[in-house]
């Protein structure tokens, strides 16, 4: 038979063990997402590096001016379009990594909540008779934080869709609006 001390001492610790796996965890993740986000702008900047000296070659051997102006107007096709390539990737690298950190702070939640409503069953198995009230309370408060937690969750996945959503609207638009305006140059 555990006493309550000694039970609230292990819960205390695995409850700190289960918080330090999280951190390391979510660290690890922040450290992924900024990598692909330095890989990504190591990427762009070569790549404009090397597009603008090609271009400036081509701009530089123009033999007249209606020739230089027709060279600069065919760049801005292909540059606005990568610049909406680049900022879907990095709306992706930044949607990848926030799902990533949700699912593993809801997979830290439920296994908290499994231990804290199982340490709960456990103390109040040696509890002192008449104690159930302060028991059922207990669960009750538990039940109802989980409740909230799950509803703001919710609202927030939704809010981030939301958003998402939008802004994949708004680059589509802005691309589909840019196209034609740019060709005709």
């Amino acid at each position: 038979m555990f006493t309550a001390p000694e039970q609230l001492s292990a819960a205390t610790k695995a409850n700190f063990d289960a918080q330090l796996a999280l951190f390391t965890s979510l660290t690890g993740k922040a450290f992924e997402g900024v990598e692909k986000f330095i890989e990504l702008n190591l990427n762009a900047a070569k790549s404009s590096l090397e597009e603008s000296s090609a271009a400036t070659k081509q701009l530089l051997a123009a033999k007249d001016p209606q020739e230089f102006f027709n060279l600069s107007a065919a760049q801005a096709q292909p540059t606005a379009e990568k610049v909406l390539a680049y900022s879907r990737h990095l709306s992706n690298i930044a949607s990848s990594t926030q799902a990533e950190f949700t699912h593993a702070a809801e997979a830290q939640i439920a296994e908290t909540n499994r231990k804290i409503l199982s340490l709960i069953d456990e103390v109040s198995k040696n509890a002192p008779a008449g104690s159930e009230q302060f028991v059922s309370f207990f669960k009750t408060s538990i039940d109802n934080a989980n409740a909230s937690y799950d509803h703001i969750s919710k609202s927030t996945k939704q809010a981030v869709e939301a958003l998402e959503a939008n802004l994949n609207n708004a680059v589509s638009t802005a691309t589909k609006a840019a196209t034609p305006k740019i060709a005709k140059k």
